[in-house]
């Protein structure tokens, strides 16, 4: 069986297989070279935050079957999109499809900054008082749904090779677990690893309660867009160590690290302007 086949068919086992052993990876690197104290119940937090993505795995399920692959799988079935317009050399395809899905995360996620309604839900993210590897999972349903078809309508467009897709799927996972990790790198290790992938130091800094901190270092993978588009910050102000993290005004764990409170959280409270151009805080 051509290996492209045997990766589309068993595409859910492979994802699975990669966050459950991504996830012990970090875990067990957070243990030993922790690089911030945590301030909040790990239990609690842990459990809360996978509660969260247990959800939304259900409610992807319900709404959306077939997923990013099945989309995929059903464009190239049809030969839609550009690079079954122009095709390109399949391993070209492949690079370039990640490439480019990459940068439309990259645009989605500033997208959820800039737009009221959606940074109520993408809050819900930012809102985590602590920053480990399940923050880098914890996302509202409403968000999950709106990435979803945000990815549905670039596959649409792009056409991409199924493998690309699931290969993409994975990388995204991963390094989104991976930079999100409460883990110490060498200085050295880290200058050289953020000029091509975002490192945990790199995006800490998003999850600054500072404004402009929390604005800038929106990649989750390539940190090629932040350097481009002048979003791109090196350090945090006070220090990775002295850094808040978490949104002002959002810091009682019970609303902000609780199941209950973390759904309930896009509904509270008053936007008055665009997030990432605020001045004021939320109130």
């Amino acid at each position: 069986m051509p290996l492209v086949d045997l990766i589309t068919q068993h595409e859910m086992a492979i994802r699975l297989s990669f966050f459950f052993g991504i996830l012990l990876i970090m875990a067990l690197w957070e243990l030993v070279a922790p690089r911030r104290q945590l301030k909040v119940s790990k239990l609690m937090r842990w459990t809360n935050n996978l509660g969260l993505v247990f959800l939304n795995s259900i409610v992807l399920r319900l709404l959306f079957p077939a997923a990013a692959v099945g989309v995929a799988i059903f464009v190239e079935s049809n030969s839609w999109g550009l690079l079954n317009y122009y095709r390109p050399a399949f391993p070209w395809a492949v690079v370039l499809s990640i490439i480019v899905l990459d940068f439309i995360i990259y645009l989605q996620h500033v997208l959820m900054h800039a737009a009221p309604s959606l940074w109520r839900v993408h809050r819900v993210h930012h809102a985590d008082l602590d920053y480990d590897v399940t923050t880098g999972a914890r996302f509202h349903p409403i968000e999950i749904i709106v990435s979803m078809l945000i990815k549905f309508a670039a596959i649409l467009v792009l056409g991409p090779p199924i493998v690309a897709v699931v290969i993409f799927e994975i990388i995204l996972n991963a390094l989104a677990m991976f930079n999100h990790g409460n883990v110490r790198l060498p200085r050295s290790l880290d200058r050289a690893l953020r000029l091509i992938i975002v490192t945990p130091d790199m995006h800490r800094v998003h999850h600054s309660v500072e404004d402009n901190e929390a604005n800038s270092n929106f990649g989750f993978n390539l940190s090629i867009w932040d350097r481009l588009f002048g979003t791109y910050i090196a350090q945090p102000h006070k220090g990775h160590g002295n850094m808040s993290i978490g949104i002002h005004g959002y810091r009682n764990p019970e609303q902000v690290d609780k199941l209950p409170g973390m759904l309930a959280l896009p509904f509270v409270g008053k936007i008055t302007g665009y997030a990432i151009n605020r001045r004021e805080q939320d109130k």
